[in-house]
Parts: C-alpha cells; structure tokens; sequence
C-alpha cells in the first residue's frame, strides 16, 4: 500500500520523483556544508601562516562566490530529477544561467580589485595613484558588467550583433564629440603611471610655477607663489616641458661677485682660495669652482659655482645666506671692497 503511494503521479512525476529530488538537494548541501567549508577553514588558517597574497584571495573567492554557487547549485541539480514543464525547465536553465554569469563577474571584479591592490602595494600606497585606480577599478568595473550582460543575452538566445554595432557606432559619435575631454583623460593616466609629478611638487611650466595641489580626470590645479590657484588642462601639462624640482637630487648654484678695480693683485688672488673655504666649510654643500672671471665696466668679477645637496628651496636660500655672510665678513677682514657702479670723472683746465 505504501508503495503504491510512492509510485502516485503528481504534476508529472511519481511522488517517489520529488522524494528523490529532496534527498538529493539534502545530500548535496550537507556536501557543500561539511566538505566544502571544511576544505575553506584549512585553507583560510594555511593563509594566515604564509605571506602570500594570493591565498587571501583565493580564501575570497571560495567564501563569496564559489559558496554561494554551489548551494544555488544544489537547487539546480535536485530539479533536474523531476521532469518540468518546458517553461518551467527553460525558466530554470535561464535562471541557473543569469547566476553564473553573474558570480563568473564577480570573480573577475575581486580578481581586478586585487592585481590594483597589489600594484598600490608597490607604489607604496600613492593617494595620487590611488584615487586615480580606485576611478580606473570604477569603469574596468562597468566594462566588465557590460561584457557579462553582452554574453548572458547571447547565450540567452538573443541577437547582440546589433546592439554591438550600434555601441560600436555611438562610440564613434561620442569620442568625436568628446576629443578634447578624452585627450585629457588618457593625459591623465599618463600623468598618474609616468609620475612625471606627483601631489606636493613644486614644478615649472613656462612662466607658470608653484605647488601642485590636485591632479583630476580633466584638470591639474597648482598653487602658485603669488597664492592664486593655476589650473591646466591635462593635455597641456603632458604637451609642455615641466620642470619638477621635487626630483632634483642637488642643486646648482652660480653667482657673481664684483670687487673694485683698487683691489690689489694679492687680494685678488686671495679672494678664490676665501670663498673656497667658506663653501667647503658650509654643511650640505659641494664645491665646485671660483675664478676671476671677467673685467667688468665698473668691477672684476668672479664666478663661483657650488652644489647644495638637497632640492629644498628654504634650504638653498638659508645656505645662500650663510656663504653670503661669511664672504662679506672674510672681505671685510682682508679690506677687500664691494664694487658699485660709479663713474670717475676727470676735469682739464683749457
């Protein structure tokens, strides 16, 4: 008798069929619950011992994605020992379908997000390069998305080749419209993977200098020494020769100094071996040469050269200062005199 209840159609299948069905979907679940989880907890503590990245990641994947997938899956394989109507078969092979594409991208996203991750860990954690991948991640993200919805559809039965030529087209429209923005936007990330500057930097481009204060997807804002904000397009800093002082590893100093034409040829010979004590005896600083370099229309003069080994503007202008002292104070020990523009001149009785 009890068999009989067993063998009983309803809905088109015996109710052993949907007894099957259960048990199935019960076994596969206590497979995914113990085997799988089990697998993912051994994994997880291996991942916390080792240094690799990439196990954290694949720790990520298992617990987000994959896991999720198979207990969906589970539903999936128990309805496949029922006979369905075909609506309702197509509905659920579409349904399994739309969720493996959809956990197929979300792999490729966490895949993407971590190789960024990785990269920034390189960089050592540029908030440039950091906001300007985060805004990248962005649209690898809808770009991914996108494809995802292009192959579901394809899959699905439908015919994209259409709607692939019609994006291909508006495309087209589009960057045409948009040359200048798009020109900006590619002079962006050449600015943010080249660093020819970085946020922070004091750089030069013609008559233009100061502080760059922020680098966007269109513009770069820099803060001049006169306290007004300056603000480029992309394309135009990557178009420009820049200078940036913030790369400079030391900084040549040239300047002149002109003493009258009494000064004695001792004192005149003195004067090269004086301000090569001075500079040598100057912290952070090279020296390089001092020679009497000309005769001038009211001076000799003599070219000295040095080296201060920093790229800071302050520091420069303070050991500046220092040399400048110190050569004034040695002069005035030797009585060696400043010259300044004068004109002698000489009056005859007819």
């Amino acid at each position: 008798m009890d068999l009989k209840i067993l063998e009983q159609v309803f809905l088109g299948n015996r109710i052993l069929d949907y007894i099957i069905a259960l048990l199935t979907l019960f076994l596969s679940l206590l497979f995914v619950k113990v085997v799988i989880r089990v697998f993912i907890k051994r994994l997880k503590k291996f991942a916390e011992k080792t240094t690799m990245t990439f196990d954290g990641l694949l720790v990520k994947i298992l617990e987000k994605i994959v896991l999720p997938a198979l207990y969906i899956s589970c539903f999936y394989v128990s309805t496949k020992t029922l006979k369905l109507p075909l609506d309702a078969g197509a509905l659920i092979n579409a349904l399994e379908m739309i969720i493996i594409t959809f956990f197929a991208a979300r792999i490729v996203v966490i895949v993407a997000g971590w190789g960024i991750n990785i990269y920034l860990a390189k960089k050592q954690q540029d908030p440039t390069l950091v906001r300007s991948l985060d805004g990248m991640l962005w649209a690898v993200k809808i770009l991914i998305w996108v494809l995802a919805i292009i192959i579901l559809l394809d899959n699905l039965g439908y015919k994209v080749s259409t709607l692939i030529a019609g994006l291909g087209i508006g495309g087209i429209a589009v960057a045409i419209a948009a040359q200048a923005l798009l020109k900006d936007f590619f002079s962006y990330f050449s600015i943010v993977f080249d660093h020819p500057f970085k946020i922070g930097d004091f750089i030069i481009i013609g008559d233009f200098m100061g502080t760059v204060e922020y680098i966007g997807i269109k513009t770069t804002r820099i803060r001049s020494l006169g306290g007004e904000q300056v603000i480029f397009s992309n394309t135009d800093l990557t178009d420009s020769r820049v200078r940036n002082y913030r790369l400079m590893e030391k900084r040549r100093v040239l300047f002149r100094i002109g003493v009258t034409y009494q000064t004695s040829l001792k004192q005149l010979k003195e004067i090269p071996k004086i301000i090569d004590n001075i500079i040598k005896s100057t912290k952070d600083v090279a020296f390089d040469r001092a020679h009497f370099f000309s005769y001038g229309d009211f001076s000799l003069i003599f070219e000295v050269v040095y080296f201060v080994l920093s790229p800071d503007y302050n520091k420069y202008m303070d050991i500046q200062q220092e040399i400048n002292f110190a050569i004034k104070e040695e002069f005035e020990k030797k009585g060696i005199e400043f010259a300044y523009p004068t004109q002698t001149l000489y009056l005859q009785k007819a």
